[in-house]
């Protein structure tokens, strides 16, 4: 879950993303498995992805990816670049993003960088983060987005 864009207190801290109880990291789950809810998929900060993002659950962003990311929730986290368009449900930015970002709710924390428009129908941008661009209220800022599907697993093999 991200973080809620009220000053109620939540009983789960959201620094927690993508970790366990004990603060261990999360595995994402694995293709092809059901649980009910939707899978967690990391992107660790070695990695370098030259390509489009597609994903059908949350997605944590911790290298680097010059492509678009398709998804319903996700975080970009410290040290973390993209070079492209952010799509989803959901973004919390705490590194930086080059290209448009279109989500409902759309939060940049104090450390985040975004060079590119926001298309939004939430915006929450903390104290210390840059934002150099066009920022845009809309009722539903997903409209006319055709998402990607993720190529079929080949079977052949």
């Amino acid at each position: 879950m991200l973080p809620s864009f009220s000053n109620k207190k939540t009983e789960r801290d959201d620094s927690s993303f993508g970790r366990s109880s004990s603060g261990i990291p999360l595995p994402a789950s694995r293709p092809g498995r059901s649980e009910g809810r939707a899978s967690l998929s990391i992107v660790g900060p070695d990695l370098v992805i030259v390509g489009d993002l597609v994903s059908n659950g949350q997605v944590q962003v911790d290298g680097e990816i010059q492509g678009d990311i398709h998804g319903t929730h996700v975080v970009i986290g410290d040290g973390a670049r993209i070079v492209g368009g952010v799509v989803s449900e959901e973004v919390v930015v705490r590194g930086s993003v080059t290209g448009s970002i279109r989500c409902r709710k759309v939060m940049l924390q104090a450390e985040s960088k975004v060079e590119g428009d926001i298309y939004h129908k939430s915006l929450a941008i903390e104290e210390g983060a840059s934002f150099e661009g066009r920022s845009r209220r809309l009722d539903d800022p997903l409209a006319g987005i055709q998402r990607p599907e993720p190529p079929a697993a080949d079977s052949s093999s």
